[in-house]
């Protein structure tokens, strides 16, 4: 089975912030509905192979409403890690029919591999804890603006 490992493809990277496309990201909403209610997110969005090899890497914080998302244009079988990433984050993986697949949380600079539970047509990434926050589990429905 291929595993699309967006991260990995950042070693290549200088391994520096100066790298990483943090300022022409594009930005949308991911909206979360669980048994708790709907939970809006202002996310950017990595669109293109440098972006989603990038993806939070480097950054030192982040909005408490926001996060990053990265379409899979196709879907497909995804594991992420945490190389160069300081934040700790919530990753939810959500299946091309809009549902969240699973959720799995991200340690600072890890290299373990933090792989999806389906194929995937997209992965939201949020500050850690707010998965449990909101409730968040597998079968809830994502939607993106």
């Amino acid at each position: 089975m291929r595993i699309a490992l967006f991260f990995l493809a950042a070693v290549s990277l200088s391994g520096t912030a100066a790298a990483c496309p943090f300022a022409d990201l594009k930005r949308g909403t991911a909206i979360f509905e669980t048994a708790k209610g709907r939970f809006t997110y202002k996310v950017e969005l990595a669109l293109t192979s440098q972006q989603q090899a990038c993806g939070l890497m480097f950054r030192e914080k982040m909005a408490p409403a926001a996060g990053m998302a990265f379409p899979m244009n196709p879907p497909k079988q995804a594991a992420f890690w945490m190389e160069n990433t300081i934040l700790p984050l919530d990753i939810i993986f959500v299946s091309p029919a809009g549902r969240v697949l699973n959720v799995l949380r991200g340690e600072p600079y890890s290299r373990a591999l933090l792989p999806a539970a389906g194929i995937t047509g997209e992965v939201i990434e949020l500050n850690a804890g707010e998965a449990e926050r909101i409730g968040l589990k597998p079968g809830d429905r994502v939607r993106r603006k």
